[in-house]
């Protein structure tokens, strides 16, 4: 007679599980609950909880369901509800970890933000590096949530799956970034994709400066047919189209959400002449700062009137 193992169901681990309509998040350092129990996480299961641990030093053995890898910091692992997973963590690690209500989770996703139910639902191993676009955001919104899970406050859980979904926005920005499917658990970013995420993060950081496209290249190594070339392998676009599309991007939000005047966006994005600005801007979007801006507030004052 065959026995099948029977994988425990915890909240966390080691703990006896809660009713899956339960609302609650947690928040702890990898090292609190791993070196308890000699860095061994065994397999296990959260029927009810979404758990995300993002690696910062150090590295762990760990097993989704049948898959078996080694992940070293720094490094994002999602683990959805239902899926059996286990960790042999170095006694070198750390970095924090949240235990989230998975439904309660979608439910404000789906809301708000329909595709990150995906990020949700799949287990991933994301591996980082410095240069990668989005990461800098990854611990201040770790150690916002934690701070909330000790505030003992009015609206905590609202609070808290805040933080959480805001999270999870970046990890599904990584996501995208990386080139990663839908399926895979693992992903080694390829030498393309590191030089044209550093050339994305070097143009979110100085494209008020009008950076020539030789600077650029010359940041990331490479030449500047080189970049070209791999922005429209990549991307899509001319490295030039990524560097103008991100200043209209720019300029469009400060029509939008400011009163800022339009000589002095100019001079803000870096334009020595105001006329060249508004013409570059009407060439990009089909029409000039002031109509853009103008046509904004008609369909605000639209919307509101409709309602």
């Amino acid at each position: 007679m065959s026995h099948s193992r029977v994988i425990p169901n915890y909240d966390l681990y080691g703990d006896e599980a809660t009713p899956g309509w339960s609302s609650s998040f947690n928040f702890e350092w990898i090292p609190q609950r791993s070196k308890i129990y000699n860095w061994t996480i065994q397999p296990h299961r959260h029927d009810s909880f979404f758990q995300i641990l993002f690696l910062n030093a150090g590295y762990v053995d760990v097993q989704i369901e049948h898959v078996k890898t080694r992940a070293i910091a720094p490094c994002l692992l999602v683990i959805p509800s239902g899926h059996a997973h286990g960790f042999h963590f170095s006694n070198t690690i750390d970095g924090p970890v949240v235990t989230a209500t998975q439904k309660t989770l979608e439910s404000v996703a789906s809301s708000i933000m329909p595709e990150l139910i995906d990020i949700i639902r799949t287990p991933r191993i994301l591996s980082l590096h410095t240069e990668m676009r989005y990461i800098d955001q990854l611990m201040p919104l770790f150690l916002a949530i934690e701070q909330e899970s000790q505030a003992h406050a009015i609206g905590q859980m609202a609070a808290g799956m805040s933080l959480l979904l805001a999270l999870l926005v970046q990890v599904n920005r990584i996501t995208k970034a990386s080139g990663i499917g839908e399926s895979q658990t693992h992903h080694t970013i390829s030498r393309k994709t590191r030089q044209i995420e550093k050339f994305r993060s070097l143009v979110d950081r100085d494209f008020k400066k009008q950076h020539s496209l030789e600077i650029y290249a010359n940041e990331i190594g490479v030449t500047v047919g080189h970049l070209s070339r791999l922005c429209r392998e990549v991307i899509g676009k001319s490295s030039l189209e990524i560097i103008n599309a991100r200043i209209i991007q720019e300029a469009e939000r400060e029509l939008v959400y400011t009163s800022i005047s339009v000589q002095q966006l100019s001079h803000e994005l870096g334009f020595q002449d105001d006329a060249y600005f508004v013409r570059f801007f009407k060439k990009n979007t089909g029409v000039s700062p002031k109509v853009f801006r103008a046509n904004y507030l008609k369909k605000i004052n639209n919307d509101k009137l409709e309602k």
